[in-house]
């Protein structure tokens, strides 16, 4: 019998300089993988996950069988890709085709008592179904139907933007095209709990935007969170608002502000929009965002220019295998996005940096620290070389899960020096253990500007005038 600790977790060839526990998924999964190649004996596995209409994605792996004395190793394998799998996709129901042993494990972790009772209440407060976990073999498994949309890009008339974020609301005036006024309006909405302060909140931006248009001929905006026909479904910045509030007045905020302006108005996903905005500045498609703000926001343009209808909600997707991870402060769950790509990234590594950071909000901490990196202090440097090292083994394990090949990189933890950081030692450690994916994809940063603004510019395109 060999210890799953042999295979997982594996020692990244880079160290982050802060964090030298971190264990990449993508470096374990890659081994993990020659093993089964390997083997005299593998088992084919489907994972398929079935989301709203019956649109199911399918995923297809190989894994080593039971008693292989890598069990351990397997189970934490197919978790953690489960885990991904349903942030980056969504689903009410996990189909697994091939393994008795795999089913029965992820129906006891992804059930209401298990260990993965938050994903399950979230995903059946988004798709408004009883969450399942179902089992057959695998030629039994099912087909994948799946569903794209074009995203945005319409700039005609004279439009609103916005981009509701946990620290800052920004708001962008479109005129054909050009943006004629931007601003950003520091907020903290979620322990915000009167439903109707938001609402005033944002309508307040938006009138303050059309102050700077002849007139508003459509609302475009995005927002952490998960969004279905500009419904909200689950979102942080609403966190605070009571559920029975929640479901009256939160729910259908953008429906009653489409209402109350009598213009085309829609909302989407901050990560969509991320990808959109880089997009149309790079005039390409196959592009991920990622943006780096209060938590991280993700978001996936494919071939075409079209999205996916996936939630890419890759704050609580797994990168770490580190057992001592740090958790995320909302699900509770160890080594996931959120704890390496946003503000909490910068928060939690400064006090390893060796620098004590003043009391405020995370934005604030933040700032303190982009501050002391401008005015050349030696400190901060290792905290976004660090968050590099993390980007860099967290695309080898999107590039298994998404086909794209441009990567933009914007948000507040990107602003100043830090962010060429980031991306530089993102590129070095693609070039030194993934060379294969260094030739294929591209990173890009925006310029200042965009990193702050380009978002709710992006956020006007997104309705089509009637």
């Amino acid at each position: 019998m060999i210890d799953s600790a042999d295979i997982l977790p594996v020692k990244p060839a880079v160290a982050p300089p802060l964090d030298p526990e971190f264990r990449p998924i993508s470096a374990a999964n890659r081994q993990y993988r020659k093993m089964v190649e390997a083997a005299k004996m593998r088992l084919p596995l489907a994972i398929a996950l079935e989301r709203n209409d019956g649109q199911t994605s399918v995923f297809r792996t190989a894994i080593l069988p039971p008693d292989s004395g890598r069990d351990a190793a397997t189970r934490q394998y197919v978790e953690r890709l489960v885990k991904f799998l349903l942030w980056q996709i969504g689903g009410w129901k996990i189909i697994v085709g091939g393994s008795r042993e795999m089913g029965d494990s992820l129906a006891q972790v992804y059930s209401r008592t298990g260990a993965r009772a938050f994903d399950v209440k979230t995903m059946e407060q988004v798709y408004e179904k009883s969450f399942l976990v179902e089992t057959l073999d695998y030629a039994s498994a099912p087909v994948a139907r799946e569903s794209s949309v074009a995203l945005g890009g319409h700039l005609e008339g004279c439009r609103i933007g916005f981009d509701l974020g946990a620290s800052d609301y920004k708001l962008a005036a479109v005129n054909h095209a050009e943006a004629v006024f931007t601003t950003e309006i520091p907020w903290d909405p979620r322990p915000q709990t009167d439903p109707d302060w938001h609402y005033r909140k944002i309508n307040d931006g938006l009138k303050l935007a059309a102050r700077h248009l002849p007139r508003v001929d459509a609302i475009g905006g995005s927002s952490a969170g998960i969004y279905i026909d500009n419904k909200v479904m689950v979102a942080s910045l609403f966190r605070g608002v009571p559920p029975h509030l929640f479901e009256q007045k939160i729910k259908p905020l953008f429906l009653n502000l489409r209402r109350e302006w009598g213009v085309p108005l829609e909302v989407a996903n901050d990560g969509d929009v991320t990808a959109l905005a880089g997009a149309m500045s790079l005039r390409e498609n196959g592009v991920l965002g990622i943006a780096m703000g209060s938590s991280q926001a993700a978001g996936f343009l494919d071939a075409q220019g079209r999205i996916t209808g996936w939630l890419n909600e890759l704050a609580f997707a797994p990168i770490d295998y580190n057992p001592r991870a740090p958790a995320d402060e909302w699900s509770g769950d160890i080594g996931c996005g959120a704890q390496y790509f946003s503000q909490q990234a910068v928060v939690r590594l400064a006090p390893a940096a060796g620098i004590d950071l003043p009391r405020g909000q995370p934005a604030e901490q933040l700032k303190f620290v982009q501050d002391l990196h401008q005015q050349g202090d030696p400190r901060p440097p290792k905290i976004f070389e660090t968050i590099g090292v993390y980007l860099g083994y967290a695309l080898a394990h999107y590039a298994d899960l998404y086909d794209f090949r441009h990567l933009l990189v914007l948000g507040r933890v990107t602003s100043g020096a830090g962010g060429d950081l980031i991306v530089r030692k993102a590129k070095e450690i693609l070039r030194a253990d993934f060379p294969e994916l260094a030739q294929k994809l591209s990173l890009h940063l925006p310029d200042e500007k965009s990193k702050r603004i380009g978002q709710a510019v992006a956020a006007a395109s997104l309705p089509r005038l009637k």
